[in-house]
Protein backbone atom coordinates (compact mmCIF):
# COMPACT_ATOMS: atom_id res chain seq x y z
CA UNK A 1 0.00 0.00 0.00
CA UNK A 2 1.22 3.51 -0.83
CA UNK A 3 0.59 4.76 2.70
CA UNK A 4 2.64 2.04 4.41
CA UNK A 5 5.48 2.30 1.90
CA UNK A 6 5.70 6.09 2.22
CA UNK A 7 5.76 6.06 6.02
CA UNK A 8 8.31 3.22 6.22
CA UNK A 9 10.62 4.90 3.72
CA UNK A 10 10.43 8.22 5.57
CA UNK A 11 11.10 6.66 8.96
CA UNK A 12 13.89 4.41 7.68
CA UNK A 13 15.70 7.36 6.14
CA UNK A 14 15.40 9.36 9.34
CA UNK A 15 16.47 6.39 11.46
CA UNK A 16 19.66 5.90 9.43
CA UNK A 17 20.73 9.51 9.79
CA UNK A 18 19.86 9.62 13.49
CA UNK A 19 21.78 6.42 14.23
CA UNK A 20 24.92 7.73 12.52
CA UNK A 21 24.81 10.94 14.57
CA UNK A 22 24.21 9.15 17.88
CA UNK A 23 26.89 6.54 17.18
CA UNK A 24 29.41 9.24 16.35
CA UNK A 25 28.71 11.19 19.54
CA UNK A 26 28.62 8.20 21.88
CA UNK A 27 31.66 6.42 20.44
CA UNK A 28 33.66 9.67 20.61
CA UNK A 29 32.76 10.00 24.30
CA UNK A 30 33.71 6.39 25.01
CA UNK A 31 36.96 6.78 23.07
CA UNK A 32 37.98 9.78 25.17
CA UNK A 33 37.17 7.92 28.37
CA UNK A 34 38.99 4.75 27.28
CA UNK A 35 42.09 6.66 26.22
CA UNK A 36 42.05 8.38 29.61
CA UNK A 37 41.89 5.00 31.35
CA UNK A 38 44.79 3.76 29.25
CA UNK A 39 46.81 6.85 30.17
CA UNK A 40 46.03 6.20 33.85
CA UNK A 41 47.25 2.62 33.67
CA UNK A 42 43.85 0.92 34.01
CA UNK A 43 43.82 -0.40 30.43
CA UNK A 44 46.59 -1.63 28.17
CA UNK A 45 47.23 0.91 25.38
CA UNK A 46 47.21 -1.80 22.72
CA UNK A 47 43.72 -2.90 23.85
CA UNK A 48 42.04 0.50 23.51
CA UNK A 49 40.41 -0.20 20.15
CA UNK A 50 39.28 -3.70 21.15
CA UNK A 51 37.87 -2.45 24.46
CA UNK A 52 36.10 0.38 22.65
CA UNK A 53 34.45 -2.20 20.39
CA UNK A 54 33.20 -4.20 23.37
CA UNK A 55 31.82 -1.05 25.04
CA UNK A 56 30.11 0.07 21.83
CA UNK A 57 28.48 -3.35 21.37
CA UNK A 58 27.26 -3.28 24.96
CA UNK A 59 25.59 0.13 24.56
CA UNK A 60 24.35 -0.46 21.02
CA UNK A 61 20.86 -1.62 22.15
CA UNK A 62 20.31 1.67 23.98
CA UNK A 63 21.54 3.67 20.99
CA UNK A 64 19.27 1.72 18.62
CA UNK A 65 16.25 2.26 20.87
CA UNK A 66 16.98 5.98 21.14
CA UNK A 67 17.54 6.27 17.39
CA UNK A 68 14.19 4.60 16.68
CA UNK A 69 12.41 6.89 19.11
CA UNK A 70 13.99 10.07 17.75
CA UNK A 71 13.44 8.96 14.14
CA UNK A 72 9.70 8.49 14.72
CA UNK A 73 9.32 11.83 16.49
CA UNK A 74 11.36 13.70 13.87
CA UNK A 75 9.92 11.87 10.85
CA UNK A 76 6.27 12.17 11.79
CA UNK A 77 6.87 15.68 13.08
CA UNK A 78 8.14 16.72 9.65
CA UNK A 79 4.99 15.26 8.10
CA UNK A 80 2.91 17.36 10.50
CA UNK A 81 4.82 20.54 9.64
CA UNK A 82 4.56 19.91 5.89
CA UNK A 83 0.79 19.22 6.22
CA UNK A 84 1.21 15.65 4.96
CA UNK A 85 -0.52 14.37 8.06
CA UNK A 86 -3.52 16.61 7.33
CA UNK A 87 -3.84 14.91 3.94
CA UNK A 88 -3.73 11.43 5.49
CA UNK A 89 -6.26 12.43 8.14
CA UNK A 90 -8.54 13.94 5.48
CA UNK A 91 -8.35 10.60 3.65
CA UNK A 92 -10.00 8.90 6.61
CA UNK A 93 -6.89 7.55 8.36
CA UNK A 94 -6.48 7.85 12.11
CA UNK A 95 -3.29 8.28 14.11
CA UNK A 96 -3.45 4.67 15.30
CA UNK A 97 -3.22 3.60 11.64
CA UNK A 98 0.43 4.75 11.72
CA UNK A 99 1.28 2.07 14.25
CA UNK A 100 1.41 -0.72 11.64
CA UNK A 101 4.02 0.86 9.31
CA UNK A 102 6.01 2.06 12.32
CA UNK A 103 6.18 -1.45 13.77
CA UNK A 104 6.94 -2.93 10.34
CA UNK A 105 9.92 -0.60 9.95
CA UNK A 106 11.15 -1.11 13.51
CA UNK A 107 10.67 -4.90 13.76
CA UNK A 108 14.13 -5.84 12.35
CA UNK A 109 15.77 -3.30 14.65
CA UNK A 110 13.86 -4.65 17.65
CA UNK A 111 15.05 -8.17 16.81
CA UNK A 112 18.63 -6.92 16.72
CA UNK A 113 18.11 -5.14 20.05
CA UNK A 114 16.78 -8.37 21.59
CA UNK A 115 19.75 -10.42 20.34
CA UNK A 116 22.23 -7.81 21.55
CA UNK A 117 20.64 -7.63 25.01
CA UNK A 118 20.28 -11.37 25.56
CA UNK A 119 23.56 -12.59 24.07
CA UNK A 120 26.02 -9.85 23.04
CA UNK A 121 25.62 -7.65 26.15
CA UNK A 122 26.92 -10.26 28.67
CA UNK A 123 29.61 -11.46 26.25
CA UNK A 124 30.90 -7.93 25.67
CA UNK A 125 30.96 -7.14 29.39
CA UNK A 126 32.77 -10.37 30.19
CA UNK A 127 35.32 -9.81 27.42
CA UNK A 128 36.05 -6.23 28.48
CA UNK A 129 36.46 -7.37 32.09
CA UNK A 130 38.91 -10.04 30.99
CA UNK A 131 40.94 -7.45 29.11
CA UNK A 132 41.08 -5.18 32.14
CA UNK A 133 41.87 -8.00 34.56
CA UNK A 134 44.51 -9.49 32.29
CA UNK A 135 46.27 -6.16 32.33
CA UNK A 136 45.76 -5.60 36.06
CA UNK A 137 46.89 -9.11 36.99
CA UNK A 138 50.19 -8.76 35.25
CA UNK A 139 53.08 -8.62 37.69
CA UNK A 140 54.48 -5.28 38.74
CA UNK A 141 57.72 -6.20 37.02
CA UNK A 142 55.98 -6.68 33.68
CA UNK A 143 54.49 -3.17 33.97
CA UNK A 144 57.85 -1.48 34.29
CA UNK A 145 59.56 0.02 31.28
CA UNK A 146 63.32 -0.66 31.36
CA UNK A 147 65.27 2.37 32.46
CA UNK A 148 62.18 4.22 33.75
CA UNK A 149 60.93 4.65 37.32
CA UNK A 150 57.34 3.49 37.55
CA UNK A 151 54.77 3.01 40.33
CA UNK A 152 53.16 -0.36 41.01
CA UNK A 153 49.44 -1.03 40.55
CA UNK A 154 48.61 -0.40 44.25
CA UNK A 155 50.79 2.70 44.49
CA UNK A 156 52.97 1.38 47.35
CA UNK A 157 56.07 0.50 45.34
CA UNK A 158 58.35 2.22 42.85
CA UNK A 159 60.37 0.06 40.45
CA UNK A 160 63.43 0.53 38.33
CA UNK A 161 64.89 -2.36 36.34
CA UNK A 162 67.02 -3.24 33.37
CA UNK A 163 65.58 -6.26 31.61
CA UNK A 164 67.79 -8.88 30.08
CA UNK A 165 65.22 -9.72 27.40
CA UNK A 166 61.75 -8.74 26.24
CA UNK A 167 60.02 -11.68 27.97
CA UNK A 168 59.69 -9.64 31.22
CA UNK A 169 60.75 -12.67 33.30
CA UNK A 170 64.42 -11.96 34.02
CA UNK A 171 65.90 -8.59 34.95
CA UNK A 172 69.12 -7.08 36.24
CA UNK A 173 69.95 -4.05 38.37
CA UNK A 174 66.61 -4.08 40.16
CA UNK A 175 65.61 -1.18 42.45
CA UNK A 176 62.45 -1.24 44.59
CA UNK A 177 61.21 1.52 46.91
CA UNK A 178 58.35 0.31 49.10
CA UNK A 179 56.25 2.44 51.47
CA UNK A 180 54.09 0.89 54.18
CA UNK A 181 52.46 2.01 57.43
CA UNK A 182 55.55 0.90 59.34
CA UNK A 183 57.94 2.90 57.18
CA UNK A 184 59.77 2.58 53.91
CA UNK A 185 62.35 0.21 52.53
CA UNK A 186 64.79 0.43 49.63
CA UNK A 187 65.78 -2.87 48.04
CA UNK A 188 68.39 -3.24 45.32
CA UNK A 189 69.72 -6.36 43.64
CA UNK A 190 71.93 -7.32 40.75
CA UNK A 191 69.40 -9.65 39.17
CA UNK A 192 65.84 -10.90 39.54
CA UNK A 193 63.44 -13.39 38.04
CA UNK A 194 59.77 -14.36 38.29
CA UNK A 195 58.62 -17.60 39.88
CA UNK A 196 55.11 -19.01 40.29
CA UNK A 197 53.90 -20.58 43.53
CA UNK A 198 50.29 -21.67 43.35
CA UNK A 199 48.19 -18.65 42.42
CA UNK A 200 50.90 -16.16 43.39
CA UNK A 201 53.82 -14.80 41.44
CA UNK A 202 57.04 -13.86 43.24
CA UNK A 203 59.95 -11.72 42.17
CA UNK A 204 63.09 -13.51 43.35
CA UNK A 205 66.00 -11.09 43.85
CA UNK A 206 69.59 -12.30 44.06
CA UNK A 207 72.73 -10.68 45.49
CA UNK A 208 71.44 -7.43 46.90
CA UNK A 209 70.75 -5.40 50.00
CA UNK A 210 67.75 -3.90 51.81
CA UNK A 211 67.74 -0.60 53.69
CA UNK A 212 64.66 -0.19 55.93
CA UNK A 213 63.53 2.84 57.96
CA UNK A 214 60.85 2.52 60.65
CA UNK A 215 58.50 5.51 60.81
CA UNK A 216 57.59 5.70 64.54
CA UNK A 217 61.10 5.33 65.92
CA UNK A 218 63.22 6.35 62.93
CA UNK A 219 65.42 3.26 63.33
CA UNK A 220 67.40 2.15 60.33
CA UNK A 221 68.46 -1.32 59.39
CA UNK A 222 70.71 -2.50 56.57
CA UNK A 223 70.81 -6.13 55.53
CA UNK A 224 72.40 -8.05 52.68
CA UNK A 225 70.94 -11.14 51.06
CA UNK A 226 71.74 -13.75 48.50
CA UNK A 227 68.06 -14.45 47.71
CA UNK A 228 64.98 -12.34 48.52
CA UNK A 229 61.37 -13.05 47.48
CA UNK A 230 58.85 -10.27 46.82
CA UNK A 231 55.18 -10.87 46.03
CA UNK A 232 54.69 -9.47 42.52
CA UNK A 233 51.04 -10.28 41.83
CA UNK A 234 48.30 -12.88 41.60
CA UNK A 235 47.58 -14.82 38.46
CA UNK A 236 44.35 -16.49 39.58
CA UNK A 237 41.53 -15.91 37.15
CA UNK A 238 38.16 -14.66 38.30
CA UNK A 239 35.88 -17.49 39.21
CA UNK A 240 32.71 -17.88 37.21
CA UNK A 241 30.52 -17.53 40.28
CA UNK A 242 32.12 -14.17 41.14
CA UNK A 243 31.18 -12.58 37.83
CA UNK A 244 28.93 -9.52 38.14
CA UNK A 245 25.38 -10.04 36.86
CA UNK A 246 25.96 -7.93 33.75
CA UNK A 247 28.59 -10.42 32.57
CA UNK A 248 26.52 -13.55 33.25
CA UNK A 249 24.84 -15.18 30.20
CA UNK A 250 21.07 -14.89 30.06
CA UNK A 251 20.51 -18.64 30.34
CA UNK A 252 22.52 -18.68 33.59
CA UNK A 253 20.43 -15.81 34.94
CA UNK A 254 17.33 -17.92 34.37
CA UNK A 255 18.87 -21.06 35.86
CA UNK A 256 20.09 -19.24 38.98
CA UNK A 257 17.24 -16.86 39.91
CA UNK A 258 18.97 -14.92 42.67
CA UNK A 259 17.88 -11.38 43.43
CA UNK A 260 20.86 -9.86 41.63
CA UNK A 261 20.32 -12.11 38.62
CA UNK A 262 16.63 -11.26 38.49
CA UNK A 263 17.52 -7.58 38.65
CA UNK A 264 19.83 -7.93 35.65
CA UNK A 265 17.23 -9.98 33.77
CA UNK A 266 14.65 -7.29 34.55
CA UNK A 267 16.91 -4.70 32.95
CA UNK A 268 17.57 -6.76 29.81
CA UNK A 269 13.95 -7.63 29.20
CA UNK A 270 12.86 -4.17 30.31
CA UNK A 271 15.02 -2.40 27.76
CA UNK A 272 13.49 -4.50 24.98
CA UNK A 273 10.00 -3.67 26.24
CA UNK A 274 11.00 -0.03 26.59
CA UNK A 275 12.17 0.09 22.97
CA UNK A 276 8.74 -1.18 21.89
CA UNK A 277 6.84 1.23 24.13
CA UNK A 278 8.92 4.14 22.88
CA UNK A 279 7.70 3.45 19.35
CA UNK A 280 4.10 3.94 20.46
CA UNK A 281 5.02 6.97 22.55
CA UNK A 282 6.81 8.49 19.58
CA UNK A 283 3.66 8.27 17.44
CA UNK A 284 1.73 10.27 20.03
CA UNK A 285 4.50 12.74 20.89
CA UNK A 286 5.21 13.61 17.24
CA UNK A 287 1.96 15.56 16.85
CA UNK A 288 2.54 19.29 16.34
CA UNK A 289 0.71 22.32 15.03
CA UNK A 290 2.14 23.45 11.65
CA UNK A 291 1.02 27.01 12.38
CA UNK A 292 3.43 27.29 15.30
CA UNK A 293 7.00 28.27 14.56
CA UNK A 294 8.45 26.54 17.62
CA UNK A 295 8.51 22.78 18.03
CA UNK A 296 9.24 21.31 21.45
CA UNK A 297 8.40 17.73 20.51
CA UNK A 298 11.99 16.55 20.20
CA UNK A 299 12.92 18.07 23.57
CA UNK A 300 9.95 16.40 25.24
CA UNK A 301 10.87 13.13 23.54
CA UNK A 302 14.46 13.25 24.83
CA UNK A 303 13.27 14.07 28.34
CA UNK A 304 10.81 11.18 28.13
CA UNK A 305 13.59 8.80 27.09
CA UNK A 306 15.86 9.93 29.93
CA UNK A 307 13.13 9.53 32.54
CA UNK A 308 12.08 6.14 31.16
CA UNK A 309 15.66 4.86 31.01
CA UNK A 310 16.36 5.96 34.59
CA UNK A 311 13.15 4.31 35.79
CA UNK A 312 14.28 1.08 34.12
CA UNK A 313 17.60 1.28 35.99
CA UNK A 314 15.73 2.05 39.21
CA UNK A 315 13.49 -0.99 38.74
CA UNK A 316 16.61 -3.12 38.26
CA UNK A 317 18.03 -1.86 41.55
CA UNK A 318 14.75 -2.49 43.38
CA UNK A 319 14.50 -6.04 42.08
CA UNK A 320 18.16 -6.72 42.94
CA UNK A 321 17.60 -5.43 46.49
CA UNK A 322 14.40 -7.46 46.96
CA UNK A 323 12.00 -4.50 47.17
CA UNK A 324 10.06 -5.62 44.10
CA UNK A 325 9.55 -8.88 42.29
CA UNK A 326 10.60 -9.22 38.68
CA UNK A 327 7.02 -9.55 37.40
CA UNK A 328 5.85 -6.53 39.40
CA UNK A 329 8.67 -4.36 38.10
CA UNK A 330 8.11 -5.32 34.46
CA UNK A 331 4.33 -5.03 34.54
CA UNK A 332 4.25 -1.96 36.75
CA UNK A 333 6.69 0.18 34.78
CA UNK A 334 6.36 -0.99 31.20
CA UNK A 335 2.65 -1.76 31.46
CA UNK A 336 2.02 1.78 32.71
CA UNK A 337 4.03 3.27 29.87
CA UNK A 338 2.13 1.13 27.36
CA UNK A 339 -1.20 2.39 28.72
CA UNK A 340 0.14 5.95 28.62
CA UNK A 341 1.18 5.57 24.96
CA UNK A 342 -2.17 4.09 23.95
CA UNK A 343 -4.03 6.76 25.89
CA UNK A 344 -1.98 9.51 24.23
CA UNK A 345 -2.77 8.20 20.76
CA UNK A 346 -6.47 7.89 21.63
CA UNK A 347 -6.49 11.44 22.91
CA UNK A 348 -4.79 12.70 19.73
CA UNK A 349 -7.36 10.89 17.59
CA UNK A 350 -10.34 12.20 19.56
CA UNK A 351 -9.08 15.69 20.38
CA UNK A 352 -11.35 17.33 17.81
CA UNK A 353 -14.44 15.51 19.08
CA UNK A 354 -13.66 16.35 22.69
CA UNK A 355 -13.19 20.03 21.87
CA UNK A 356 -16.45 20.10 19.91
CA UNK A 357 -18.27 18.72 22.92
CA UNK A 358 -16.81 21.49 25.05
CA UNK A 359 -18.04 24.06 22.56
CA UNK A 360 -14.53 25.06 21.47
CA UNK A 361 -13.31 25.51 17.89
CA UNK A 362 -12.26 22.11 16.64
CA UNK A 363 -8.72 21.58 15.37
CA UNK A 364 -7.65 19.01 12.80
CA UNK A 365 -7.21 15.50 14.22
CA UNK A 366 -3.72 14.87 15.49
CA UNK A 367 -2.81 18.55 15.89
CA UNK A 368 -1.05 19.58 19.07
CA UNK A 369 -3.20 21.30 21.72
Amino acid sequence: MLFDTTVRRELARTFGGTLVVILTIVITMFLIRTVGQAAGGAVAPQDVVLLLGYIALGHLPTMLALSLFVAIVVGLGRMYRDSEMAIWFASGLSLTRFVRPVLAMALPVLLVVGLLLLFVWPWGNRSSMELRERYQQRSDLSRVTPGVFQTSSDGTRVFFIERESSDSVNARNVFILQRTERGEAVTSARSGRLEAAGNDRFLVLERGQRNEVTSPSGERSLSSFDTYRVLAGESAARAAESLPPKAVPTIDLIRQPTQRHQGELTWRLGLLLAATNLLLLGVGLAATNPRRASNWNLLFALLTFIVYYNLANLSQAWVASGRLSMATALLGLHGSVLLLALGLMWWRDHAAVLQWRRGLPARPAGAAP
